[in-house]
């Protein structure tokens, strides 16, 4: 794609809640991306989910609000079809401005846990499957979304309904046009437990090139909701009476020859498999904050409400909250099931990958898997509220080896701040808050 035929074009970062933070900027800027001419502050990167400044956070108040270097990620250019003016996208990612990665950007992250699979020849292949939900916030409450063919408000969920999915065919068509034209390899889609909610699920692919796809995908769903008429919600609980919206992670890793590590012939999986999972089932209690970073999340994690808080893993089994599904044995994969549909992209596969590649460079061994209905099972607990996840996570040591000291202590400060900011709100009123920003 050659930028500079465009009056202008955009280029954004991801924030540590997920939003891209960036500039428009004009067609002559094309030829000085990759020479980090685009600066921005460092603290763009960790402001709150409001877009305030962190209270007394070092990036402000240490380096007297220093700028970073934006430098393009290999994703490249794409198109930003939710947009009337014709001005691509660039994801780019922030460096100090010797060139070293900063370490508050969330992709960086995701690249630090991915190098330490590379380290081994391996690479992890993954997919996301991506829950949202259609709602009307035109008023003073959020609503149900209507039904575009006769205006009338949906009142029931349609589980795997193809006569709801052809009530909003105009969107989701031009939604898998989006995807095409975005290079977003979205697969199926199908009519959620939700009222109005649907799930999109994305091809597998490099580790990395899906997690930037995943983040594209949700501003995509979002842009193209409003073209629509409506707005689309990633809340965890945008309802407190109806279901609430999940994002699950599926990954395998490949060696250098291309062979799957967790393929053993077999059901069972090899011990790398199992060393993966104990790896993810250690740190999920830690972790809680990443897959819940919101106030809103708490309202989905509830014992029995068929999102999964205890740390336990299964063979084929979807109350367990790690899943190793069936099928084919080269197609062996883990399936992370705890994820809100809120969740920053590159943290959440930061997490739960770097959880695997811990548990298999300790060599660890995990419980045995879970048989019936882990909703009724003793098990460790993910953390029961949001103070307890952002507590958690400050000092988890699983925590510590997965992200860098300046991350941590950037999220929990973050986290921090906006616990005390939203516990001022009525929560019905956090959807306000909430809608546009997750």
């Amino acid at each position: 794609m050659d930028l500079s035929q465009y009056q202008t074009f955009r280029v954004a970062a991801c924030d540590l809640n997920g939003r891209m933070r960036g500039k428009r900027v004009p067609g002559d800027y094309a030829s000085k991306l990759a020479k980090g001419s685009v600066r921005m502050p460092l603290s763009a990167l960790n402001v709150d989910i409001f877009g305030a400044d962190i209270d007394g956070s070092p990036l402000v108040f240490e380096t007297g609000d220093a700028d970073g270097i934006l430098m393009p990620t290999d994703r490249g250019p794409m198109p930003v079809p939710w947009l009337a003016v014709d001005q691509p996208l660039v994801p780019m990612v922030m460096h100090y401005d010797d060139g070293t990665p900063f370490e508050g950007d969330p992709r960086h992250a995701l690249v630090s846990v991915l190098d330490r699979f590379a380290a081994r020849g391996w690479q992890v292949v993954a997919a996301t499957e991506l829950e949202f939900t259609l709602v009307d916030d035109s008023g003073d409450t959020l609503e149900t979304v209507r039904d575009p063919r006769n205006g009338r408000r949906l009142t029931a969920p349609g589980v795997l309904s193809l006569a709801q999915m052809d009530a909003f065919d105009p969107f989701l068509s031009a939604l898998y046009q989006g995807c095409q034209d975005m290079g977003i390899p979205a697969q199926t889609a199908t009519s959620e437990a939700g009222i109005g909610q649907f799930e999109i699920t994305l091809n597998h692919q490099n580790a990395l090139r899906a997690a930037d796809d995943t983040w594209a995908f949700k501003t995509l769903i979002k842009g193209l909701a409003r073209q629509h008429g409506f707005a689309a919600s990633f809340m965890a609980k945008p309802f407190a009476d109806d279901a609430g919206n999940g994002m699950h992670l599926h990954f395998s890793v490949l060696d250098a020859e291309g062979r799957n590590i967790f393929d053993d012939g077999g059901d069972a999986g090899t011990d790398l498999m199992r060393a993966a999972v104990a790896g993810c089932v250690a740190a999920m209690p830690g972790s809680t904050l990443i897959f819940a970073p919101h106030a809103n999340s708490y309202t989905r994690l509830v014992p029995g409400a068929h999102a999964p808080t205890g740390a336990g893993w299964a063979y084929e089994n979807r109350t367990a909250a790690i899943r190793i599904p069936g099928g084919p044995p080269v197609a062996r994969r883990i399936e992370h099931r705890v994820a809100g549909g809120d969740i920053t992209p590159y943290l959440i596969f930061s997490a739960i990958l770097g959880a695997a590649i811990t548990g298999i460079e300790d060599g660890m061994t995990p419980p045995a898997p879970l048989t019936g209905n882990a909703y009724e099972q003793d098990l460790p607990q993910l953390a029961p509220d949001w103070k307890t996840a952002i507590d958690r996570f400050e000092t988890d040591p699983m925590v510590a080896r997965i992200f860098s000291p300046g991350m941590i202590r950037n999220l929990v400060m973050t986290k921090r701040q906006e616990l005390r900011l939203m516990s001022a709100i009525p929560e019905d009123e956090h959807w306000k808050t909430y809608l546009e920003t997750v």
